[in-house]
């Protein structure tokens, strides 16, 4: 079995997102943090967020990319255990009976993300159309080869293509974030 794990190939996510995922921790999607907000409404790292984050479960933090990892029966249940008890503690489920199920469905859907080999980076792009969250996401992975890896020169990207003028002005923010 297969699940997300956060990755940092840099600083960026610390400027881009209001709280960071740690490296490494499990991750899911995350759009469901993002239920009782209007998504148009949305701006600065908040946007950042529900642009671009997946969401890791035990911080709560964002992360702009997840790598997949091999997995075993006692991750995947850690994962889904943690997750419930956040949905109870932190998005107010009525009953941890029902968190558990909410997320029982969030896991699987990111499992269902695992199809393309181990150590495939995954990101996600996500906008609000119609009334309905819409999610499409990228696989990046290494060309073939043995060769080792650079994080900015050696992906192929796979997936829908990045949605013109939707693009973050990262030397903008550490600015913003500076004054």
């Amino acid at each position: 079995m297969k699940l997300l794990r956060t990755i940092r190939l840099d600083a960026s996510d610390t400027f881009v997102f209001e709280k960071a995922a740690e490296p490494g921790e499990w991750a899911v999607s995350g759009a469901f943090a993002f239920w009782n907000r209007d998504a148009a409404s949305l701006e600065g790292k908040a946007r950042s967020a529900f642009r671009s984050g997946f969401l890791g479960v035990s911080t709560l933090g964002w992360s702009t990319l997840v790598q997949i990892v091999a997995a075993n029966d006692d991750d995947r249940r850690d994962v889904v255990d943690t997750l419930a008890r956040q949905l109870v503690a932190r998005f107010g489920a009525p009953t941890i009976e029902d968190a558990l199920a909410a997320a029982e469905e969030e896991v699987a859907f990111a499992e269902s993300l695992c199809s393309q080999p181990q150590d495939t980076l995954v990101a996600v792009h996500r906008t609000f159309e119609d009334g309905a969250v819409k999610e499409s996401f990228r696989t990046l992975r290494p060309r073939s080869g043995p060769k080792p890896a650079r994080a900015f020169s050696f992906f192929e990207v796979e997936g829908e293509p990045e949605q013109p003028g939707e693009q973050v002005d990262l030397i903008a923010m550490v600015e913003r974030e500076r004054k």
